[in-house]
């Protein structure tokens, strides 16, 4: 689950970027993924719909997935924050319903998707997707379940990886399956696996 350590950041090479166009880049393949899926997502197209040339995508960035990398970090860390300050079991809890409402309803929920999906038969983006994005996050997770235990907030029944592996692998497979995400399926899951301290 992803105290919120920097995420890092892949050299680039080129010109320094214009915000703006960057920005306008991000927006684009994000929404060109909700419309038309990872298949038919193209450099191409992200460039008319940011209003930039090619060449300049290509100099910022190598691929499509990079560029969605990029849109899924500055996404999640504004919209899924990992809880900083000092975590219990309710704030786990939270944390678990806002990833279920992330995959479901935000854009950048669907790029997270679309990445996991790709990253199971192209070596590259698995590489990539755990370096820039999953092993941060993890490190982030693990270390807030770290703290509520030292807290003496939640016990869990399972080893830390484990359990947030318990935690998230259910909100993820549904989603990816197409099936709803049950309601309290976030609290249900925080209630086996965290045994909260009892007062």
């Amino acid at each position: 689950m992803p105290a919120a350590s920097p995420q890092p950041r892949r050299p680039r090479a080129g010109s320094r970027r214009d915000e703006a166009a960057r920005l306008a880049v991000l927006h684009a393949a994000d929404d060109l993924l909700v419309e038309h899926g990872f298949g038919a997502l193209t450099v191409e197209a992200i460039a008319r719909r940011a209003g930039v040339a090619k060449q300049t995508i290509y100099r910022w960035w190598p691929s499509k997935v990079e560029i969605l990398l990029d849109t899924l970090i500055e996404d999640s860390d504004k919209r899924l924050p990992v809880p900083a300050e000092r975590p219990t079991a309710e704030s786990i809890r939270g944390y678990l319903g806002d990833f279920a409402r992330f995959l479901t309803d935000d854009p950048a929920g669907k790029v997270l998707l679309a990445l996991i999906a790709e990253a199971q038969h192209d070596p590259h983006t698995a590489k990539s997707f755990h370096t820039r994005y999953l092993g941060p996050r993890r490190d982030q997770e693990r270390d807030m379940l770290a703290r509520a235990i030292d807290a003496g907030e939640v016990s869990p029944r399972l080893g830390l990886d484990a359990t947030i592996d318990a935690l998230v692998g259910p909100i993820v497979y549904c989603a990816l399956t197409g099936s709803s995400i049950p309601r309290d399926l976030a609290d249900t899951l925080a209630e086996g696996l965290l045994r909260p301290r009892s007062n």
